[in-house]
């Protein structure tokens, strides 16, 4: 097997020497400013139209609030203060200008800060490409309880991190971590220690498809759960705020029970009906074509309306299991270790701040991303490996970063009347020649493969709001189909980014596309994979327009037959107590194009959920299972944990 370790500086490293480099002096943070009265956009009691983004959190130090409105200004955001003394107070808010790194103008992410219903005199969001605070100048307050509202002024994605409040003119908050950080802990008077959120044999962090069938395979087989999502919907790329639907089979050999719990959990849709054609006459295809009878925009795979991805449902099943403790806008930051087993993560609420420590005897990083292996220091790879490394035809001559990238789908939809859609001198540009000519944008809408997926998905997912809005108001107000499209409207544009690849987490044994194509087997064998390689790049004719920001793709497939992945892809090399299932597993990258659809990787679930379960009863680790009682967990994917389609006779 080819030696395939982590380079020794990863990327979030690079990103704190450079913070490092240009951090600007500020007040020591046990020092913080006084009568300073701090209000997190994210915690406004009223959120208005304002969503709350967590994506970048990590890299720029906080959720923030933004105003995802199409274009059309979103209602505001309103909370109070008590202000202990009447006086002259200096407004500061966090935000940036999110189109200022392309240096384009007119800064559409404007908004204003209303104090008791009257803006103060400067507008935010339309300076500076980073996020800073922006002074807003002084402004007089009564004592006693104040209203503070953000006011959109655009619907272009405004975005604001947080309001300060200080008598002293001479205060400038800090806008680095770790300085930033206990600053505002200090001012929002949040404990130093997080509180206990208990123990529990098995703690997921992630809540799409890998991770909910994890928690409820471990709880269904007696283990005590907690699962932790950042977002406040469960599903992840399938969920109403990305809409990538499911794809893979599931039933298959030597496992056929392996995929009942994915087919509880998930919506039925497109392959639901692709699978219900191939046996008519069962109860579970007549029940699925009865669904699709009465809900046939059901069969729209990606980029649907929210009702296909049935959050609610996921979320219903979670929490029918009473060993599952559920904790949705909760973002794991923090791992605390002992030797080479972690002890216990820490999570934020992401709408308050306050803090959990979240103690278990297993771990199971379904996040996508990777990252709770990289917060507990376990092997990882990103991007591609050459192929004198693995051998595999797909792979490039040389070792690269690049990935698959995001897609931001969208939708349009027809009205009765005449729908307007603003210039915007600050998107990308587009003429006759550059344009999509869609009302829709699906999966191959797709940007970032050469950019880090982790630390700079803001830039990514921004590019991809740049991209829409530049050739929907090109098409609206210029294009030869103007006419044709006068009535439809810009109706969903996703603010949350689906994700193909990032960080893969290194296990005992590394999938290659060769194990694949060439049907070797292992002792081990679990989860089936159906999908092709599946592989995507820029669209050539993409690249000879928009060269080095593409935000089209193509898809490249090698076909495969039905393949068992090894159940040593589950869980870490290094990290003794970690598992993994989803697009993290330990692959590589030509590989995870067979294994990252969300059907595949829920099947993964289930399996971790099982072997979990092993672990607690016989006292042993993830690798254990394999050594010792791989017996054990061949019976339970035989027997599966799942009770088939929701609702099926």
């Amino acid at each position: 097997m080819p030696d395939m370790t982590p380079r020794p500086l990863s990327p979030v490293s690079w990103i704190a020497l450079f913070a490092a480099l240009f951090t600007v002096p500020t007040v020591p943070a046990d020092e913080p400013a006084p009568s300073a009265l701090l209000l997190e956009a994210e915690s406004f009691t009223n959120p208005g139209g304002w969503v709350v983004d967590t994506q970048a959190m990590d890299v720029m130090g906080s959720p923030f609030a933004l105003a995802h409105g199409l274009g059309v200004p979103v209602a505001d955001a309103v909370t109070s203060v008590n202000v202990p003394k009447e006086g002259t107070y200096h407004l500061w808010v966090r935000t940036r200008d999110w189109v200022a790194p392309w240096n384009a103008p007119g800064a559409p992410g404007r908004f204003q800060v209303l104090v008791d219903g009257k803006p103060v005199d400067l507008t935010f969001g339309a300076e500076g490409a980073e996020w800073h605070w922006q002074s807003g100048g002084p402004v007089n307050l009564p004592a006693g309880k104040v209203t503070l509202a953000l006011h959109d002024l655009t619907g272009f994605d405004g975005r604001c991190d947080a309001v300060l409040l200080t008598t002293d003119g001479d205060f400038q908050p800090p806008n680095q971590d770790p300085a930033m950080t206990q600053w505002r802990r200090k001012l929002l008077n949040l404990p130093d220690e997080p509180d206990d959120a208990g123990r529990f044999d098995l703690v997921v962090v992630g809540g799409g498809m890998a991770g909910c069938c994890t928690a409820v395979s471990a709880a269904r087989l007696g283990c005590k759960v907690a699962l932790i999502q950042n977002r406040p919907v469960l599903g992840g790329n399938n969920s109403s705020e990305v809409r990538v639907g499911l794809s893979g089979l599931i039933h298959q050999q030597p496992y056929p029970r392996l995929g009942d719990l994915v087919d509880e959990l998930g919506p039925i849709g497109h392959w639901n009906l692709w699978e219900a054609k191939r046996d008519p006459d069962s109860p579970r295809s007549k029940r699925i074509f009865a669904v699709i009878e009465a809900h046939p925009e059901k069969t729209t795979h990606n980029a649907g309306p929210p009702s296909n991805y049935e959050d609610d449902q996921k979320r219903r099943i979670v929490e029918a299991e009473d060993p599952v403790r559920l904790f949705l806008n909760t973002h794991v930051f923090r791992v605390e270790r002992e030797d080479n087993r972690i002890t216990a993560v820490i999570g934020k609420d992401t709408l308050t701040g306050r803090e959990m420590r979240f103690r278990g005897r297993l771990f199971a990083d379904c996040t996508g991303d990777g990252n709770l292996g990289f917060l507990a220091g376990a092997d990882f790879r990103m991007g591609r490996e050459a192929r004198s490394e693995t051998g595999e035809e797909r792979a490039p001559e040389v070792a690269d970063q690049m990935v698959m990238g995001t897609s931001v789908q969208w939708y349009t939809e027809e009205e009765a009347e005449p729908c307007p859609f603003p210039e915007c001198p600050w998107a990308v540009e587009f003429n006759a020649e550059t344009c999509q000519r869609l009302t829709r944008g699906d999966w191959d809408w797709e940007t970032g493969m050469t950019l880090n997926q982790v630390t700079e998905i803001e830039k990514i997912r921004d590019h991809a709001l740049r991209v829409t809005y530049g050739n929907w108001s090109y098409l609206k107000n210029k294009s030869d189909m103007k006419a044709k499209i006068a009535n439809r409207r810009l109706a969903w544009v996703a603010y949350i980014g689906g994700k193909r690849e990032s960080r893969r987490l290194l296990g005992d044994v590394i999938l290659q596309a060769q194990d694949v194509t060439e049907q070797r087997p292992f002792p081990d064998a679990s989860v089936t994979t159906t999908w092709t390689i599946d592989l995507h790049y820029p669209n050539p004719e993409n690249t000879r327009h928009f060269p080095g920001e593409e935000f089209r793709s193509i898809a490249k497939h090698t076909k495969i037959e039905p393949y068992p992945i090894p159940y040593r892809c589950l869980y870490s090399r290094n990290v003794e107590n970690l598992m993994m299932a989803g697009r993290n597993i330990s692959v590589t990258h030509v590989a995870l194009g067979t294994i990252r659809v969300q059907r595949t990787t829920g099947m993964m679930g289930e399996v971790l959920g099982m072997a979990a379960s092993i672990c607690v009863r016989r006292e042993t680790t993830p690798r254990g299972v394999y050594e010792q009682y791989l017996d054990e967990l061949k019976a339970l994917m035989q027997q599966g944990v799942g009770r088939g389609l929701a609702g099926s006779p």
